[in-house]
């Protein structure tokens, strides 16, 4: 075997490929064994290494989109939701504890057509960080949005929602104040209103924070964001217990667009300008606006119940596979 080729291993793997020459070299020195086996035992680790060579450098192609999904400059959900909507006007708190500025909820008009529209705010830089708390939902959230989904859902306004967040907010504060139970109610709410739902992934969709506001009778992602049961760093800790397993935790996750739409998660994978929605915010802000005025299109002529029965569908088949 080429020694050379040692150089060109990820260092993820280089432990074990070194383990495994050991053994071979070890097992050279043993009498009476020939040199065939040791020429078998060679190419299984050549191939070994290629097929690490190859996960690696899949793994390096889905981490850049992970950092595509996060970067500062993305047009976030207030941005989309002045560049869509007409004569926006936010409505505030939950009606029982407080508010939380992390979610905007809020009703405006599309072509004359009352729309609400819901999302998540990370904050352009670390002063509105801080106010929207990166993004992650409290309790007072998922509730503020339940209200403003019944809300819709008893005039019969089409729903909007925009998915930016790692996560809901993991604090023991939001814990107690019922973080599990509100966004199990969220999605329950989802699935029980008769009115269109539009979800649009901008960002990071992450876990239950994400999800609580991703039930929706078309799911779409931006090409460069992305949808998980939980961030890389998250997985890479908890299976590995190592930081630098983060990135081929990620292409593990299958929380690309492409994944998603094979897996039949999501509906629509909207296109990105060249290098990503960063390098082109208004126009992108168009292209999902375009993207959503033709969905609510779709959507007008079918009656609740219908509507109500096909996402009830959509999510209870995901998860079945056929092979052929």
């Amino acid at each position: 075997m080429d020694l050379k080729k040692l150089e060109e291993i990820p260092k993820n793997y280089l432990k074990e490929i070194l383990g495994s020459l050991s053994k071979l070299e070890k097992l050279k020195k043993i009498p009476f064994f020939t040199g065939i086996h040791f020429k078998d035992a060679e190419r299984a680790l050549e191939r070994k290494i290629e097929t690490y060579k190859s996960v690696e450098r899949d793994a390096r192609r889905v981490w850049k989109i992970v950092e595509l999904s996060r970067n500062d400059n993305r047009p976030q959900c207030r941005d989309y939701i002045k560049g869509i909507f007409e004569d926006f006007v936010d409505l505030s708190g939950d009606r029982l504890t407080g508010e939380d500025k992390s979610i905007i909820a809020g009703l405006g008009k599309i072509n004359g057509r009352t729309v609400a529209a819901i999302g998540h705010n990370k904050g352009k830089d670390i002063k509105e960080r801080m106010i929207y708390n990166f993004g992650m939902g409290i309790p007072q959230g998922y509730r503020k949005s339940q209200r403003i989904m019944e809300l819709a859902d008893r005039f019969g306004f089409p729903i909007v929602t925009f998915i930016d967040t790692p996560g809901a907010y993991p604090a023991i504060e939001a814990e107690d104040d019922g973080q599990a139970g509100a966004i199990a109610k969220s999605i329950s709410v989802m699935f029980k209103v008769k009115v269109p739902i539009i979800v649009v992934l901008v960002g990071e969709g992450g876990s239950g924070g994400a999800l609580a506001l991703a039930i929706g009778n078309e799911v779409a992602m931006l090409e460069n964001s992305t949808y998980s049961v939980i961030s890389p760093e998250g997985c890479a800790a908890i299976l590995w217990k190592n930081p630098s397993g983060t990135k081929l935790a990620a292409r593990e996750l299958r929380l690309t667009s492409g994944d998603l739409l094979k897996l039949k998660i999501i509906d629509r994978v909207i296109p990105e300008p060249l290098g990503g929605a960063q390098n082109a915010p208004e126009r992108m802000v168009k292209i999902v606006k375009r993207y959503v005025t033709g969905a609510l299109e779709r959507y007008v002529r079918i009656s609740g119940d219908e509507l109500k029965s096909a996402k009830a569908s959509k999510f209870e088949s995901m998860g079945f596979f056929n092979k052929e």
